[in-house]
């Protein structure tokens, strides 16, 4: 069975526009992740950045706490996230790139040019109990490196396919690579997951992709949230405003 893993920063995003800086807000991220498993998501993904521009601190730690499926925390390598993970023993880390200047994670991460320095995160992981998987393009070296990392799972970096989804042509090439990554990958005894630009319209074709173990999707379900939710929000509010001057 393939396992969905519901991304919730951008939850998160929502709250920091108007409750930046302040210890309380809505919409609360761990009541989302709580509302996304009792909707049968197998696991919960959450990245803490080191910017902090969506999850808090606060967050993460809760979340270990709250959520009863899987934790997947999203992070980059950096000392400071790797010492918070060590402590908070997520089910999994998924190591990512991070710029200060995207607003989302855009690019895989280069294992390649910093093999040694993945390696030894995924060590101190592994020692701890902790799986890691490494977000990566379906790039033939970067797929060999990550299999020398120790790492027990590779998530294989979506965007392309699903920038180029409405040209047939692009969108052929990008499947392919994937399907050779994922192959690629199962070869090497590695595991696969998957995520990245992932939507309600592109799914069904990535069904070609071999292996895969779970998905990682996280915009695309909360912009769904926020059009299938709105009129029971809507008409709550009204139902709290109709009792004015009566």
């Amino acid at each position: 069975m393939l396992k969905l893993g519901v991304n919730i920063d951008h939850v998160a995003t929502i709250r920091e526009a108007r409750y930046r800086g302040r210890s309380t807000g809505e919409p609360d991220p761990i009541e989302a992740a709580l509302q996304c498993e009792a909707a049968g998501a197998h696991g919960i993904t959450a990245h803490l950045r080191e910017d902090r521009r969506h999850i808090q601190d606060r967050d993460i730690w809760r979340l270990r706490e709250a959520i009863k499926t899987r934790l997947n925390f999203e992070m980059a390598n950096s000392p400071e996230i790797v010492e918070i993970a060590l402590k908070l023993k997520p089910h999994i880390v998924c190591l990512v790139p991070e710029r200060r200047e995207e607003v989302t994670t855009e690019g895989g991460l280069d294992v390649a040019s910093h093999e040694q320095a993945v390696r030894s995160t995924c060590r101190r992981m592994n020692d701890a109990g902790i799986e890691v998987s490494l977000f990566i393009a379906p790039d033939p070296r970067q797929i060999e490196a990550a299999a020398r990392t120790g790492s027990q799972f590779i998530e294989l970096h979506t965007g392309a396919f699903a920038e180029e989804f409405h040209d047939a042509g692009k969108r052929a090439t990008e499947l392919a690579r994937l399907v050779d990554g994922a192959q690629q990958a199962h070869s090497l005894g590695m595991k696969v997951n998957a995520g990245h630009g992932l939507n309600y319209e592109n799914l069904k074709t990535l069904y070609a992709v071999p292996h895969m173990i779970e998905l990682n999707i996280g915009h695309s379900i909360v912009s769904r949230a926020v059009t299938t939710g709105i009129t029971a929000a809507v008409m709550e509010m009204l139902r709290l405003m109709d009792g004015y001057g009566k």
